[in-house]
C-alpha cells in the first residue's frame, strides 16, 4: 500500500480524474495493495511523483474495487500501468503487441521518468501514440491471453 501516492476506489473517482487532469499525464496503476509486485512499483511511483509533478498525476486504481476498468483495459497481469492525457488514452509502442497499457514494474526511476517525459511530449504534440524510451531488456515480457475467440 503506498502511503504517498492517492487512491481512487470507485468508477467515478476513476471517471473524475480521467476528465480532471489536464495539461498532465495522467498515471493510473492497477493492481492491488497487498501484492509485492504492486509494492515495488508504487514505490517507484511515489519517489518520483515530485520530481514529475509538473507533467504527471500518479493515482492507484484496485482492481477488485473498479472492475469495469479492469475489463475495459483487459489488466489480466498486475501491477498494470495506464497512461491519459487531457482525457485521451495514450498508447505506448513498447515493441510488444499490447500498446495500450505497461504491465510490471519499471526497472529503475529513471525508466519510469522518461516514459512520462516522452508521453507528455508527445501529447504537447498532438500524438496520440509515442514510441517507449525503455531499453527493451528492461520491458518485462508477457504472452497475451485472447479468451472466447
Amino acid at each position: 500500500m503506498s502511503l504517498f501516492l492517492p487512491k481512487l476506489s470507485s468508477k467515478e473517482e476513476v471517471d473524475g480524474a480521467i476528465k480532471g487532469v489536464a495539461e498532465k499525464v495522467l498515471v493510473l496503476r492497477f493492481g492491488r495493495d497487498e501484492d509485492s509486485s504492486c509494492l515495488q512499483l508504487d514505490e517507484t511511483l511515489s519517489k518520483t511523483a515530485h520530481n514529475l509533478s509538473n507533467m504527471a498525476s500518479i493515482y492507484i486504481v484496485d482492481v477488485d474495487k473498479v472492475p469495469v476498468y479492469t475489463r475495459y483495459f483487459d489488466i489480466s497481469y498486475i501491477p498494470s500501468t495506464v497512461f491519459f492525457f487531457n482525457g485521451q488514452h495514450m498508447k505506448v509502442d513498447y515493441g510488444s503487441p499490447d500498446h495500450t497499457k505497461f504491465v510490471g514494474s519499471f526497472k529503475t526511476k529513471q525508466d519510469f521518468m522518461d516514459l512520462i517525459e516522452v508521453i507528455y511530449r508527445g501529447a504537447m504534440r498532438g500524438k496520440m501514440m509515442v514510441k517507449s524510451p525503455i531499453d527493451p531488456q528492461n520491458i518485462p515480457k508477457f504472452d497475451l491471453l485472447y479468451h472466447g475467440i
